[in-house]
């Protein structure tokens, strides 16, 4: 007997049905980033494995647990990115993109992590990202903020969603802080858990985004990240809160949020919603003005975001209760007997050439007529057209207008000129 071959674990199909959201909502949030002036780049999906090591922490999970590497014919030891921002800073380096010059970038692909997988997190996933380079001020985090406010509501899923929060300081005032974080975490390490417990050695800050619930009090008794910022990043957390205020974005500040990504500084930012269960992340985001420097010799600010296309489309149908966005087959023409399919198909090349934008369908396995239209129904069909020789042997259609229930009897010549009237 056969053997029938699966996807591989956490692998998974895009079949038609969520494709159709997919590039629904994909077109969406591309049109809204041209809107602010985001160029899109491409990025390979295989990267040399040290450039994920020297900047994204070789003790955080990515690195330590997750990452596909193997080595190639060559010797060379190679990673599919896990992530899209490394990746996107260089190429920039390597393209001369961003040395005394600002760039607005977006991608969209593949990422790949070896993760547990449950609903809402694969281990291979598509990730849209947002990098804007040479920016140093508060403002331009504000406005990536309002470029994701404006995608929600295009979606209609703004009041679904929350903004958190917060600052992380610069990278000496969170180092004065995890020395004060150690002191209190080993005092009390007898109410951490597990994987709090590895955390202290390895990446103690890692524990202010747990999950566990008596870790999260026991954090609130313990040091606050705010405490220890120097000047420049309490100034700029009450600028950007003040900007924020002032394009009346709603938001909630959480001082356990933190990056999973060593190379964060000052803004970070998660949108969250109740409607996905424990994976309840659609978008995250972060100041990184140090990664620049790890990868390449110079320092230029920089902030972006990472929206994770899967949730967004399961937090889509959860919330409107539909497997398929209504946008299928603007015409259809339907063959009620064999020999009209010539006619029919000539028909459908002029209706294409004319209307390119219009989704023309023929259905080629006949049937009655009553039997078409519910077919046409279920694919949202606006237009019916049916195939038939009146009394004088002459070829006339019928035109079935769906939504607004009428129908017309036109001659073959006069389709074209009817259908512009309707479309225009």
């Amino acid at each position: 007997m056969k053997k029938n071959f699966q996807s591989i674990r956490g692998m998974h199909d895009f079949l038609p049905k969520d494709l159709s959201i997919f590039n629904n909502i994909k077109n969406i949030l591309i049109k809204i980033l041209n809107n602010y002036c985001y160029s899109e780049i491409n990025m390979p999906i295989l990267e040399n494995t040290n450039l994920f090591t020297r900047t994204i922490g070789n003790i955080t999970d990515i690195v330590e647990k997750e990452m596909y590497s193997f080595t190639d014919q060559s010797g060379n030891s190679l990673t599919l990115r896990p992530e899209g921002t490394v990746g996107c800073v260089r190429a920039c380096i390597e393209n001369g993109l961003i040395y005394n010059q600002i760039q607005k970038l977006w991608y969209l692909g593949p990422m790949f992590r070896y993760e547990r997988p449950q609903k809402g997190r694969y281990r291979q996933f598509y990730q849209l990202g947002v990098e804007a380079f040479g920016f140093d001020g508060p403002d331009i985090d504000v406005e990536l903020i309002m470029l994701t406010v404006r995608w929600w509501k295009k979606l209609n899923l703004l009041p679904y969603l929350n903004l958190e929060i917060n600052s992380i300081g610069s990278l000496q005032s969170r180092l004065i802080y995890q020395k004060e974080l150690i002191i209190f975490l080993n005092k009390n390490k007898l109410s951490l858990d597990l994987e709090s417990r590895k955390k202290i050695l390895t990446n103690p800050l890692r524990i202010l985004d747990t999950k566990n619930k008596n870790v999260q009090l026991l954090l609130k008794q313990g040091p606050k990240l705010h405490d220890y910022f120097d000047k420049p990043s309490y100034v700029y957390f009450e600028q950007l809160c003040q900007l924020l205020d002032s394009m009346n974005i709603n938001y909630q500040i959480n001082s356990l949020l933190v990056r999973g990504l060593d190379y964060y500084n000052d803004t970070v930012f998660e949108w969250t919603t109740k409607y996905l269960g424990s994976q309840n992340t659609i978008c995250a985001g972060g100041r990184y003005n140090s990664l620049v420097s790890y990868i390449g010799n110079q320092s230029v600010p920089a902030i972006g975001l990472a929206l994770g296309m899967e949730r967004l489309m399961l937090l889509f149908k959860n919330i409107y209760q539909t497997s398929c966005i209504k946008s299928n087959f603007s015409i259809d023409i339907n063959i009620l007997f064999s020999n009209y399919t010539i006619e029919s198909m000539q028909l459908a090349e002029e209706i294409r050439n004319k209307f390119p934008n219009l989704k023309v369908m023929i259905n080629y396995s006949g049937g009655s007529i009553k039997k078409q239209l519910k077919k046409a129904n279920k694919f949202f069909t606006l237009i019916v057209l049916f195939f038939f020789k009146n009394k004088n042997h002459e070829f006339v259609v019928s035109m079935q207008n769906l939504k607004k229930n009428s129908v017309i009897y036109l001659f073959k010549h006069e389709v074209i000129e009817t259908l512009s009237k309707i479309f225009n």
